[in-house]
């Protein structure tokens, strides 16, 4: 165990004193790697705060607007307050409901009479025309989901009709498949220039050691001997460039914070711009360690298969 050890700590810092040793080269690669890994990077970022902000805007105003997906569910006229109460009891423990609040007619009613267009009108209806209804946040928000829950609701005693938000749920949705579509194409796209980056870069690397690795093998050295001081260097140069892209990301995410958060003012909204969570910075990490292991797994297996021909 402790020879195994020994021999991965020593091509770790083979590793890590070639990248040291040419740090011109080993600069201009991993701000190549940064940038193209910043990409996508970024626009995770982007997807993420405008989801955010998107979601918490009306809530945080105040309004009775909302943009969390959600059913209205009207009882009908006739309904006895006993039957609200009973619906409410099925909803608060329904296993598919988050939330759930309850809008009486007699408030509805108040707030249309406090509207001077509609005071008139309504008082010379003979009666309040406004049903009780339930605002209904389900658990899941997924177009299917909601679609299935509206249909349960609408067959339940002394209800009138339920309404879905659906129009509102489908565009965000699409939207949302849009943008992780892009950044997922994106994040391919560049990802494999990484590869290609580190490719070129242990091939040199390669042909500078090759006589080295010809008496290795001479004296016996096993494949995985010579592949494993270039996994690692591999596997430095994308962690490396993954640090890279953090960093620019980070950077940008607070060059703008400031700007977006005062164009978001004269709105009267509220839009402050996060940096990347530890969840996407540690797959972000893992991802650029990982194509940079594959570009140097390419290099090393055309090189082995060409010498051995």
């Amino acid at each position: 165990m402790s020879v195994w050890l020994a021999q991965h700590l020593k091509a770790l810092h083979w590793a890590w004193q070639r990248l040291a040793a040419t740090p011109v080269n080993t600069l201009l690669s991993l701000l190549a790697i940064g940038i193209a890994l910043a990409l996508p990077a970024g626009g995770q970022m982007l997807l993420d705060n405008t989801l955010k902000f998107v979601r918490s805007t009306f809530s945080n105003s105040g309004t009775t607007a909302s943009t969390t997906p959600q059913i209205s569910l009207f009882m009908r006229l006739d309904a006895e307050r006993g039957a609200a109460d009973a619906i409410a009891g099925r909803l608060q423990k329904h296993a598919a409901v988050k939330s759930v609040h309850f809008v009486a007619r007699e408030a509805t009613l108040e707030r249309m009479q406090a509207d001077p267009g509609l005071r008139d009108i309504i008082a010379s209806l003979p009666k309040n025309p406004y049903p009780d209804a339930f605002i209904v946040s389900p658990q899941d928000d997924s177009p299917e989901a909601m679609e299935a829950l509206r249909a349960e609701l609408s067959g339940w005693p002394q209800v009138e009709h339920v309404q879905l938000d659906s129009a509102w749920v489908r565009r965000l949705d699409a939207m949302l498949r849009l943008g992780r579509l892009g950044v997922t194409l994106l994040a391919a796209l560049l990802g494999a220039g990484l590869i290609a980056i580190t490719f070129t870069t242990l091939r040199l690397q390669i042909l500078a050691r090759r006589a080295e690795i010809e008496v290795c093998r001479l004296l016996g050295a096993t494949d995985a001997f010579i592949r494993r001081p270039f996994y690692y260097f591999g596997f430095l140069q994308g962690l490396a460039g993954g640090l890279v892209a953090w960093l620019i990301v980070f950077a940008i995410t607070q060059l703008l914070r400031e700007p977006i958060a005062q164009l978001a003012g004269l709105y009267d909204a509220t839009f402050i711009l996060h940096p990347l969570s530890i969840q996407d910075t540690l797959l972000l990490l893992a991802l650029a360690s990982a194509l940079g292991w594959f570009g140097a797994a390419l290099s090393l297996g055309r090189y082995l298969r060409d010498d051995a021909s």
